[in-house]
């Protein structure tokens, strides 16, 4: 490898003890975002809402003379333009789609890459091609073991020059649970670009690392796919020389709307006593979410919640859920935990790993609890809050137009 290559492109490492997030980290984080928790409240995601993780460049694509080639272990290689593609029967399945690193800032010790917390995820409904479909068309041949796919961007990773590349085995390929799709569509419109335009895979349970985009290319072979994105970066390894397990399916996780309103620096939230309505989305990439739990003091004591509709409809989607809560004056931790129909939960502390994937940790909102007292004959606008040692305190009242 050319030492220049390897200097702009190093190995992956984790940050020191203090090291906060750097200028590098940074240009990840402003070029790939993630879903506003408040737009938990929505069944599907719009699209400029949806988390984005793009690990190169967003390349320049023309549906117009956009091919993909069906190619390798089979009986008829294809090549199909768009319009070929829109021959076939189509299919919209509503599947939620995380980011493998999703909560990887808030591991210690830090692996240093995209910085995510909780907000990488997202729900769409993906319109398409069964690629089974395709698969069929063309005649995967016996003995094939894995199916690879390319996309379009191309660039350098740990010093690899690449196009990104990922497979599935063969059974899961050709299977119908789930039904992997050759996706021209997002929420009944064309794909946007940051989203694999004019074509992409969507696989329902997987992590977003496997959904690869701007498609062009599928090869059938008769070997176990080595390529970079495969085998080395989506691992969970204890220590850099541990071969590890392969990233696939995304964990059980519950998230909630954070309740009231924001401080804009901290997050903190701020609500008024009295009833509280808590709710928000739970998904699972192993099995159905069969129950939700909510805690109101720091993971202590728990409770369930309500889900809303059946685990089997929409299976590879998220679910709503709801649960009751009367706020009182002071710091509150809000916690929320999924358990799915096989049993799988989430974790009340980190299960880390050098690469910070699959980290579902559940997740803590700090609420601050404030009581609005009756103006005095000095400050009309007095208000009576809570601080952080628990003791009263006055401060200014603001106009509010939610609570």
């Amino acid at each position: 490898m050319d030492r220049r290559i390897g200097a702009i492109s190093p190995p992956g490492r984790l940050a020191e003890p203090a090291e906060g997030i750097s200028p590098e980290e940074l240009a990840l984080a402003t070029r790939n975002h993630g879903m506003p928790l408040e737009s938990l409240r929505y069944d599907v995601t719009p699209p400029g809402l949806h988390y984005v993780l793009v690990h190169y460049d967003i390349p320049a694509a023309d549906a117009g003379t956009w091919a993909l080639t069906l190619c390798g272990r089979v009986r008829t290689p294809l090549t199909l333009d768009m319009a070929a593609l829109r021959s076939f029967p189509a299919v919209t399945h509503r599947v939620t789609m995380e980011c493998a690193g999703n909560g990887r800032a808030r591991l210690t010790p830090r692996p240093v890459s995209q910085p995510w917390l909780v907000e990488g995820i997202g729900t769409a409904e993906w319109t398409g091609v069964p690629l089974r479909t395709l698969l069929a068309e063309c005649g995967v041949a016996p003995g094939s073991v894995d199916v690879v796919f390319t996309g379009a961007d191309h660039g350098l990773e740990r010093g690899v020059e690449q196009d990104y590349q990922r497979s599935l085995p063969v059974e899961v390929a050709t299977g119908s649970d789930p039904e992997v799709v050759v996706a021209y569509a997002m929420n009944g419109a064309p794909l946007p670009p940051q989203h694999g335009y004019p074509l992409r895979l969507v696989v329902p349970g997987w992590y977003g690392m496997a959904h690869v985009k701007w498609l062009r290319d599928i090869t059938v072979i008769d070997t176990e796919f080595t390529g970079f994105q495969q085998q080395v970066a989506y691992r969970y390894r204890q220590s850099a020389d541990d071969p590890g397990e392969p990233v696939t399916r995304m964990a059980p996780r519950a998230l909630m709307i954070p309740p009231g309103f924001p401080d804009f620096m901290s997050r903190t939230r701020v609500v008024r006593p009295g009833p509280q309505f808590l709710e928000g989305r739970a998904w699972s990439g192993l099995a159905p979410v069969v129950r939700v739990e909510v805690s109101t003091d720091g993971g202590h004591g728990w409770y369930e919640a309500e889900l809303d509709g059946s685990p089997h409809g929409h299976e590879w989607a998220w679910r709503h859920w709801q649960a009751p809560w009367t706020a009182k004056p002071g710091i509150h931790v809000l916690s929320v935990r999924a358990t799915d129909e096989e049993g799988n939960s989430q974790p009340l502390t980190q299960s880390w790993n050098r690469g910070g994937f699959g980290n579902n940790l559940v997740q803590r909102v700090e609420v601050l609890c404030v009581a609005v007292a009756a103006p005095d004959d000095g400050d009309p606008g007095a208000t009576e809050a809570v601080d952080h040692a628990g003791s009263p305190t006055h401060s200014p009242a603001r106009s509010r137009t939610r609570s």
